[in-house]
């Protein structure tokens, strides 16, 4: 077995390090079309910008996300949404078949996931961690848990060729503590392209004018105007950077560059993944900033 685990390690490094003149291919695993836009929206901009290859995956169809449409016609609608988001970003939107709110970690949208992973080659994936409020949430995060070795093992899924190397997984940022607080070990300053995922948000009208702001109890002060409600979203959707984000920043970026950042995304480190070392983040994380 540490044979094994050294020949992964080892077949990811040479991996990563024959794909530094390539492009990197990144996957986002949300649970509902618009949350890969809402926790990394501005670093997949930075990725698409750079010429690599990304993906937002969404595991439910978001069928049940609001207080006057469903089914069948509201899932059709936020898979609009999550294209035309996917466009102003610059990558691919997959919208899978399951129900909102009805998400389990059954076995076969496990494999679906894996397959899915696969056939995208990813160096990189990331979704929610599960500890959150929304059962779709936690069922996502464990399914990409599950999923994690999985993609290497030739005799599940064993309709599509395994990968040779274990992707690097994250998990999106969250509020949540118990059992454990999300511990940012990569920042990514998105203040470059903040206005890029404002306007990803901004897609997903059904959401973030309509939705949201009903369940939770704003629906008074969304603005009419076109701009003035992409304003709205800056403003209140990324007030401030708190202290965990700043320190975050001060890993990653020179002391300047840290302080100049007003917006910015952080991820976990899933220690069911490859674990990179800091060099080999930096590569998969090229926006970065200068050691």
């Amino acid at each position: 077995m540490k044979h094994l685990l050294c020949t992964i390690l080892l077949g990811w490094s040479f991996h990563l390090a024959s794909a530094q003149d390539s492009k990197l291919r990144i996957i986002m695993i949300g649970a509902h079309p618009d949350d890969c836009d809402i926790k990394s929206g501005g670093t997949a901009a930075l990725f698409a910008e750079m010429g690599h290859a990304v993906k937002f995956i969404s595991v439910t169809n978001g069928d049940a996300g609001h207080m006057e449409q469903g089914g069948g016609a509201l899932a059709k609608r936020r898979r609009a949404e999550a294209e035309e988001a996917g466009r102003r970003l610059g990558l691919t939107y997959e919208v899978m078949d399951n129900h909102d709110g009805e998400l389990l970690p059954s076995l076969d949208v496990r494999l679906d996931l894996i397959r899915r992973i696969r056939a995208w080659k990813a160096d990189v994936v990331i979704s929610h961690r599960p500890v959150d409020y929304h059962p779709d949430h936690r069922y996502t995060g464990i399914l990409v848990q599950d999923a994690a070795f999985m993609v290497m093992v030739p005799n599940i899924a064993a309709d599509t060729p395994p990968l040779t190397k274990n992707p690097v997984f994250l998990y999106f940022q969250d509020h949540f503590t118990k059992p454990t607080r999300f511990q940012p070990d990569v920042c990514v300053d998105i203040t470059p392209v903040i206005d890029k995922k404002t306007d990803a948000l901004d897609a997903h009208e059904s959401q973030f004018y309509e939705w949201l702001p009903w369940i939770s109890g704003y629906k008074g002060k969304i603005p009419a105007g076109k701009q003035e409600r992409k304003a709205w979203i800056k403003q209140n959707r990324w007030p401030s950077l708190d202290s965990t984000l700043r320190a975050g920043l001060g890993k990653w970026y020179s002391p300047a560059q840290a302080e100049a950042a007003h917006y910015a995304e952080a991820f976990e480190l899933c220690e069911y993944g490859a674990r990179p070392t800091e060099k080999e983040i930096r590569q998969l994380f090229p926006m970065l900033g200068t050691e």
